[in-house]
């Protein structure tokens, strides 16, 4: 005789008491008109002004709840970023640095990490790549991670994908990720959806933590 195993619903998870917010990349050069993605790479940005509000409620609502929140940010300067990233650079001929360090493109955009919440930097898409993000969420007893932030198809969801490679649940609000292709953004959420991850919206995971 087969058993089906009870999964919890992700509400449950939500309010489990070891779950985490993690806000991914949103720097000026991600995110802002003038920044590296506008500027260098010339895609249209104005998809990430379009989510503030909801990162706004979620960071808030997280900090209400005692929810800790962990932010990603990049430091792509050559040097630091893998062999294969600084290929692609070359392969385009392009100089300038994405998020230097003490740089307008590396300040936070729209939203900004507390004094008490910790903050990692990374030198690659995934946020896990040779962080000490692992180890931030491990010390924090967090199994469940909650999503938010750019690029969809990039950052987020290499993350995304480390993340259940290392067995954390993943829920990605997906009014609260934005990309610079909105084709690709859609077929991000829907990969996601199918294989690394469960999507949620902002006023759900709100109402959630609300309750905590």
């Amino acid at each position: 005789m087969t058993t089906t195993k009870t999964v919890a619903p992700l509400s449950k998870l939500l309010n489990s008491g070891a779950t985490a917010l993690v806000v991914v990349d949103m720097q000026n050069d991600f995110c802002a008109p003038g920044g590296y993605i506008d500027k260098v790479m010339g895609k249209d940005v104005s998809a990430a002004a379009t989510i503030c509000d909801n990162l706004t409620a979620l960071v808030g609502a997280a900090r209400s709840a005692g929810v800790p929140v962990v932010w990603i940010g990049s430091d792509y300067s050559p040097g630091r970023i893998p062999a294969a990233m600084q290929r692609k650079l070359d392969q385009r001929g392009i100089t300038a640095v994405c998020c230097k360090p003490g740089t307008w493109g590396a300040q936070w955009f729209c939203v900004n990490p507390a004094e008490n919440e910790s903050i990692v930097i990374k030198h690659a898409y995934s946020g896990f790549s040779n962080t000490s993000l692992h180890a931030v969420l491990q010390e924090k007893n967090i199994d469940t991670l909650v999503f938010a932030g750019v690029q969809t198809q990039v950052c987020v969801e290499s993350t995304v994908r480390e993340a259940h490679s290392l067995g954390y649940v993943a829920a990605v609000v997906k009014d609260a990720v934005a990309s610079h292709t909105p084709s690709l953004h859609e077929a991000s959420l829907m990969n996601m959806q199918f294989l690394f991850g469960e999507l949620c919206d902002t006023a759900d995971v709100v109402a959630q933590w609300s309750l905590r």
